[in-house]
C-alpha cells in the first residue's frame, strides 16, 4: 500500500524512488513488523490471559514445565497479523508469488487457529482431531502445490536444482514437482510445530531460516545475481523478500515476549503457519535441499519423533528418554535455556552453510 502511494508520488519528488529498491523495503518491512508487535503485543498478551486461554501442561513431560501451566497461548496471531500488515505496507501487491506466500501462510494459521480453539477455549484436550488436521494441510498443501505449477512462468520454476551441482537440473513432471511442494509446506509446517515446545526454541531458528531464504528470493529473483551465483532466475521471486523480512521481523518480536521465561506461547496457529510459509519459498526459490539444511533442527526434531514411535512399535523400546528430542536433553540434566541457546548456534551455523552455497558451486 505505501509501496503503491511512494511510486505515485515519484513524478512529484523523485526522491520517492528510493522506495522502488527491494533491499530498503525489506529493511522496512522488518522494522515495521518488529515496532508493530512491540505495541500491540503487551495488549494481545492481557487479552489471552483475561480470557484464560493458557497453556495445557503434558503430565508425563518434564516436571520443570509445570510452572508453564497458564501461560497465554495463540500468540502466533501476533506475528501472522503483522506480518500480514507489514508485507501489505511495502509489497508489490501485483506480484502472484506475495499472494500465494500469504495465502498458504494463513491457510495454516486457520488450521493451526482452530486446532488451539478447540484445545485452549472449547476445552477439547484432542483439539482438531488429527486425520481432519492433515485433511486439511493436504488440501492446502496441494491448492499450493498445484497453484506454483500452473502459474509457472518458466522451466526454472518446476526444475529441481541441487547445491554445489551448478550443472545438476532435472526438469521436474508434474507428479513430481507437487509431491516435492507438497513434501516440502506440509512436512516444515509440522516440523516447526513439533519443535514449538521450549521458550523460543522455534520462532529464532525460524527467523533466521527466514532472513536466509529472503536472501535466496532477492538473488534468485534478480537476472544479473542468479547469473553470476548459477542459481535458478525465478521472475519476481525478488519481491517475496519483503514477506521474509516482515516475518522475520514478526519473529523477533515475538521472542520479545516468547523468551524464557515466556510470557506467551505461539500455539498451532503460529507454527504450522511459519513452517508452510518456509516450504513454500522454498520450492518457489527452488531451494528445498538447502532448506531442509538450514532448517536442520526442525528436520531433527521430526526424525526423532519418527524414530522414537518407530522403536517403541517395533522394537518395544525407546530411543530417547522423551520426544522431540529437546525433551531428551531435559531429562539428560540440561537446563531448558541451555538447550535452547545450542539450538539456537546449531541453527545459526546450518543457515550460514546454507547461505555458504550460494558460492560453492
Amino acid at each position: 500500500m505505501l509501496y503503491w502511494i511512494t511510486q505515485h508520488l515519484v513524478g512529484w519528488r523523485s526522491g520517492f524512488n528510493v522506495f522502488s529498491y527491494l533491499t530498503l523495503r525489506a529493511i522496512l518491512a522488518t522494522v515495521s513488523a518488529l515496532a508493530i508487535s512491540l505495541i500491540v503485543g503487551p495488549g494481545l498478551i492481557a487479552r489471552l490471559t483475561k480470557h484464560q486461554v493458557g497453556q495445557v501442561v503434558r503430565d508425563d513431560g518434564p516436571q520443570t514445565h509445570l510452572v508453564k501451566a497458564g501461560t497465554p497461548t495463540m500468540g502466533g496471531t501476533l506475528i501472522l497479523v503483522t506480518t500480514l500488515v507489514s508485507t501489505l505496507l511495502w509489497a508489490e501487491l501485483s506480484n502472484r508469488l506475495v499472494w500465494t506466500v500469504l495465502g498458504v501462510t494463513f491457510a495454516f494459521g486457520l488450521i493451526g487457529f482452530y486446532d488451539d480453539y478447540l484445545k485452549l477455549v472449547v476445552r477439547n484436550p484432542k483439539g482438531l482431531v488429527a486425520k481432519w488436521k492433515y485433511f486439511w494441510q493436504s488440501v492446502a498443501g496441494l491448492a499450493t502445490a498445484f497453484t506454483l505449477y500452473y502459474t509457472a512462468s518458466g522451466p526454472a520454476e518446476t526444475t529441481l536444482f541441487l547445491p554445489f551441482f551448478k550443472s545438476f537440473a532435472e526438469p521436474l513432471s508434474e507428479v513430481g514437482y507437487i509431491a516435492l511442494a507438497y513434501f516440502m509446506i506440509v512436512g516444515m509446517s509440522n516440523a516447526v510445530n513439533l519443535t514449538d515446545g521450549l521458550d523460543g526454541l522455534a520462532i529464532m531458528p525460524a527467523t533466521l531460516v527466514i532472513a536466509a531464504l529472503g536472501i535466496f528470493a532477492y538473488a534468485t529473483g534478480n537476472a544479473v545475481f542468479a547469473n553470476y551465483l548459477q542459481i535458478p532466475e525465478v521472475r519476481g521471486a525478488g519481491e517475496l523478500i519483503i514477506f521474509c523480512g516482515a516475518l522475520a521481523g514478526a519473529g523477533l518480536g515475538f521472542l520479545w515476549f516468547n523468551s524464557y521465561p515466556a510470557q506467551v506461547f505461539m500455539g498451532d496457529v503460529g507454527a504450522l503457519a511459519i513452517g508452510a510459509s518456509i516450504g513454500v519459498i522454498a520450492v518457489i526459490v527452488r531451494q528445498e535441499v538447502v532448506t531442509l539444511v538450514m532448517g536442520g533442527v526442525f528436520v531433527l526434531e521430526t526424525a526423532s519423533v519418527i524414530l522414537q514411535v518407530g522403536s517403541f512399535k517395533l522394537r518395544g523400546k525407546r530411543i530417547f528418554k522423551m520426544a522431540p528430542i529437546h525433551h531428551h536433553f531435559e531429562l539428560k540434566g540440561w537446563a531448558e535455556p541451555k538447550v535452547i541457546v545450542r539450538f539456537w548456534i546449531i541453527s545459526l551455523i546450518l543457515v550460514l552453510f546454507g547461505l555458504a552455497t550460494l558460492k560453492i558451486r
